[in-house]
């Protein structure tokens, strides 16, 4: 019996070296995807099913020293977008990625949606101004957003790549950002749908995946993840390609949702006299020859009241200026928001 028991022992041992040396020097990727080979012993079984990963799981999170690249390379440039509206309240709060130096981010159109202003998180603790949309797309759940950013060099961003092999099958991983702690660990999955337009990622992710980049083992992106729960969907990179045509070098960061609230301009309506007598010569000094002429600024309020007059070029005659003031605070406009008049008047004696 105790000679059995040692064979068994031994036996149940070389299965164990044999499953763990398969998996030696290849990658994370390719573990995952690798199947074992089943083993008719009972005792056999039990040993490969405590290594082997669950098909049922296909996704899992993914510890920083197994793939550091996506800690050290992909996980600074996912930040956070929040966005506000126009009284100042959150709005909502999604993920978002920096692909260039000097502050252009990938994220959602639904993030900033109803915006009309935004700040973009870092895990370091920094906060940039979004000074607005450089271009979006609604079908596509897509958009390019650009941060204030000083000094440029220090801001990390992810490379865009394009003709990816998206296929059935391939390998990917989604990387949160760091703010949102564990639950923001890089994921590894597979692409199970795929579409010029669409991919199916296999496995749930948290909701603050939404605006998260998908990423290859190389830590370049393949896709931008626009819905999360229980089914994932991602974006190829390469549909961002006609929304990045439309940004170029003088293209200005708007929000659109400003630029709508505020009202067309319309022309402002001449405000219209409905009372101006002519000032009378003053009594005496209407002799032979006698003529001036001057300039006076009126003043009109909303009801259309004068309530101010300035001399700008007098008569050259007291008399005539003081009967000139005496008059045109008599007139009477329809009436406005307020204004002013320049109004000349001429006193001449044949």
């Amino acid at each position: 019996m105790i000679q059995i028991r040692f064979a068994l022992w031994t036996a149940a041992f070389l299965s164990f070296g044999e499953t763990t040396t398969q998996a030696a020097g290849e990658s994370l990727f390719a573990q995952q995807s690798q199947s074992t080979t089943p083993s008719t012993g009972s005792t056999q079984s039990a040993i490969a099913q405590s290594v082997t990963p669950s098909i049922e799981t296909n996704i899992r999170q993914i510890q920083p020293a197994e793939l550091t690249i996506f800690e050290t390379k992909v996980r600074p440039a996912v930040i956070w977008v929040t966005a506000f509206d126009p009284k100042g309240n959150l709005l909502r709060t999604e993920s978002g990625f920096f692909v260039s130096a000097d502050g252009r981010i990938v994220s959602t159109a639904h993030a900033i949606e109803g915006a009309v202003n935004a700040v973009a998180k870092t895990a370091d603790g920094g906060i940039y101004n979004v000074s607005g949309v450089l271009a979006a797309s609604k079908p596509l759940d897509l958009a390019v957003l650009k941060a204030e950013v000083k000094p440029q060099k220090l801001l990390k961003f992810l490379e865009l790549h394009k003709n990816a092999d998206l296929s059935l099958g391939a390998n990917v991983a989604v990387v949160g950002s760091a703010l949102a702690g564990s639950e923001g660990n890089a994921r590894e999955t597979k692409i199970t749908g795929q579409s010029p337009e669409r991919l199916e990622i296999a496995g749930a992710t948290p909701a603050s995946f939404v605006g998260a980049p998908l990423v290859n083992e190389n830590g370049e992106v393949t896709g931008i993840v626009t819905s999360a729960g229980e089914k994932t969907i991602a974006r190829p990179v390469d549909a961002l390609d006609p929304i990045l045509f439309r940004v170029t070098s003088d293209t200005q960061a708007r929000w659109p949702q400003l630029a709508e609230a505020r009202p067309t301009p319309q022309a402002t309506a001449r405000p219209r006299l409905i009372y101006a007598p002519a000032p009378s010569f003053p009594p005496g000094a209407s002799l032979p020859g006698q003529s001036g002429t001057g300039r006076f600024r009126l003043t009109f309020d909303a009801a259309g009241n004068v309530t101010n007059i300035q001399i700008v070029t007098s008569t050259g005659n007291p008399y005539f200026d003081q009967a000139a003031i005496k008059t045109l605070r008599q007139w009477k406009s329809a009436p406005s928001q307020g204004w002013e008049a320049t109004v000349p008047v001429t006193f001449r004696t044949r």
